[in-house]
């Protein structure tokens, strides 16, 4: 088995957002993809959710929290600027399993690009290094 790292869904745009960005919320095609990816996630065995403390990682995954009965936990090792160490460290305090809804900068410094808003990368640790082995396209 695997991680499951899926990149918030659609939120609308940070400079059409005023007040604090990590309150920005999902918008409306974001609330859609979060609900798609119940069934997106349905054929994994899924055993944690971890989330940024943003607003938009959080409602990303609240529909999975609701379908499987788990609470999300809130880690900064998933926030925005979080280094790569720090996020490939609590993937391996984590195990196989877990869901991390993240950013796409946390991404980017793991597998060297984003990825679309609501995607999902399958993702194994070897030997410390994240191996993709497959990527699932944003519900919807």
């Amino acid at each position: 088995m695997a991680q499951l790292l899926v990149r918030h869904a659609k939120a609308g745009k940070r400079k059409d957002w005023e007040g604090d960005d990590l309150l920005r919320p999902l918008d409306d095609r974001g609330w859609s993809q979060a609900e798609g990816l119940v069934e997106t996630l349905s054929s994994y065995p899924v055993t944690r959710l971890v989330s940024s403390g943003a607003t938009r990682c959080v409602q990303t995954l609240e529909p999975v929290a609701q379908a499987l009965g788990l609470e999300i936990e809130p880690r900064r090792e998933l926030e925005e600027g979080a280094t790569r160490e720090q996020t490939l460290a609590l993937m391996a305090e984590l195990g196989d399993g877990a869901v991390l809804s993240t950013h796409g900068d946390i991404l980017e410094s793991l597998f060297g690009d984003e990825g679309q808003k609501g995607s999902t990368r399958v993702v194994e640790l070897r030997d410390g290094v994240p191996v993709v082995l497959e990527y699932l396209p944003p519900p919807g």
